[in-house]
């Protein structure tokens, strides 16, 4: 007589959900209360009607810009498993959107400070568009040209929105709470924006992959088209006379010669190398040994743990913390090091590893605001597009080395780009203490916000 042995799917129990929107809603709502003489939000009366109407749109925008990203990055290996290609073939598009992030990203961010932010926020758009459109025309040959117009969407979104804040910011001469509170903001609304994308995706795949990718291109399209209207309802914005050779050494002497640029820049550099690697390898970790697991709900308990750590940015900008930005992002890297340095080690039960990987989106989220507060205190802004690009060069770089040697050569193993992630955060958190020892104070920025 056989011997019938029941599967289990493992699966997050609803106290994880209820645990994250309760601490994320108490953490939003409680803050004004522990605050003394402090006004938050588009209610703040000190902030003109004309950068409150700007702000307004722009989160609007970035919303909507979010929303495509995480229409996209649900599918993943799905789409290209119904397609029938293989997975050497899913490495190699891997390796082709990452040569493209590497040799055309730092041309994207100097170009974004050359012709300006709202321009290259509208060619985000437009690709999007274009891949909408070529998926609604064509399935299986549309894989190739979509990775490189995604991938050159995902680097406009990585610094091209933010830039188009601080510059109109600067503009209008507002307060450093107002840009504070949008920093916070964009971190929030993107990782909820990819939980909508995520649950509209699941919608309307209902069963029938192909399907699915059909509409989602159709909502990708009517996004993005809503998305270019509200761009181009916004102020107009002059086009850039800067000449590229003063361009250029501006940015030699304000970026390429200053050591801490380059502490800052490294800092970002290994954040952005470590969360790619935790996004390619955070499944296959959790299913190792052939166990079944519900993805679908731990994907937005990672979304979560980033929104509930984005809330606690503000509580750091009252005024009444006493650690500096640098002092915290040293403990942040220091944490999410750790944290990866245990999933290194080859741990094996999958409840921890979930906690461990919320911890890590739940400081990310955090580190986020925080990095892109000190941007502000050390970037001059019209070099902060080429700045933020410049940075991501040897992410990409080290991201594409790792997928040759780990889905072609086979010479490395999963636990080891978990221990070289682990070694990234590590130098990031030694970078920003460098920084914060050789740094000016956090009081004597650049721009006066």
């Amino acid at each position: 007589m056989g011997v019938v042995i029941e599967s289990f799917i493992w699966e997050p129990s609803s106290s994880f959900f209820i645990f994250f929107f309760v601490s994320t809603f108490l953490s939003i709502f409680l803050l004004p209360y522990f605050t003394k003489n402090r006004t938050f939000g588009i209610f703040d009366h000190s902030v003109s009607f004309s950068f409150a109407r700007f702000q307004r749109w722009f989160l609007a925008i970035y919303t909507l810009s979010s929303v495509m990203e995480g229409l996209w990055s649900v599918y993943g290996e799905l789409e290209l498993t119904s397609y029938g290609i293989s997975k050497e073939s899913m490495v190699f598009y891997l390796c082709v959107g990452y040569s493209t992030s590497l040799v055309l990203g730092p041309l994207l961010g100097v170009l974004s400070d050359l012709i300006g932010q709202k321009r290259i926020c509208l060619l985000y758009c437009v690709l999007h568009f274009v891949v909408g459109v070529w998926k609604r025309i064509t399935m299986s040959p549309s894989a190739w040209f979509a990775n490189v117009c995604m991938s050159l969407a995902g680097l406009v979104y990585s610094f091209g929105f933010e830039t188009w804040l601080v510059v109109e910011h600067e503009k209008q001469s507002q307060r450093n709470d107002s840009l504070n509170e949008t920093f916070w903001l964009m971190t929030f609304l993107e990782s909820a924006s990819l939980i909508g994308g995520q649950v509209i995706t699941n919608w309307l795949v209902d069963g029938n992959v192909e399907h699915g990718i059909a509409l989602s291109a159709t909502a990708s399209l009517l996004f993005s088209v809503v998305a270019i209207i509200c761009i181009v309802q916004t102020a107009k914005e002059p086009l850039k006379t800067l000449p590229f050779r003063d361009y250029s050494a501006a940015f030699y002497a304000y970026v390429l010669v200053d050591k801490r640029i380059w502490f800052l820049g490294t800092s970002q550099a290994c954040l952005q190398f470590s969360t790619a690697v935790f996004w390619i390898l955070w499944a296959p970790t959790i299913v190792a040994d052939g166990r079944e697991v519900n993805l679908g709900l731990i994907y937005p308990c990672f979304l979560g743990s980033r929104m509930l750590g984005s809330t606690v940015f503000p509580w750091l900008m009252t005024g009444q913390s006493l650690l500096r930005l640098e002092d915290c992002l040293v403990y942040i890297y220091a944490i999410l090091g750790i944290v990866f340095s245990i999933v290194a080690y080859d741990y094996q039960e999958i409840r921890i590893l979930v906690v461990l990987f919320c911890l890590f989106h739940g400081c990310a989220g955090l580190a986020l605001p925080l990095l892109a507060r000190l941007r502000t205190m050390y970037v001059p802004n019209e070099l902060r597009g080429g700045m933020i690009s410049l940075s991501q060069l040897p992410a990409n770089a080290a991201i594409l080395f790792c997928l040759i040697q780990r889905g072609y050569s086979k010479k490395i193993e999963n636990s080891t780009m978990m221990a070289f992630g682990a070694i990234s955060l590590f130098i990031a958190s030694g970078c920003i203490y460098l920084l914060r020892r050789w740094g000016k104070s956090p009081h004597q920025d650049w721009h006066k916000l």
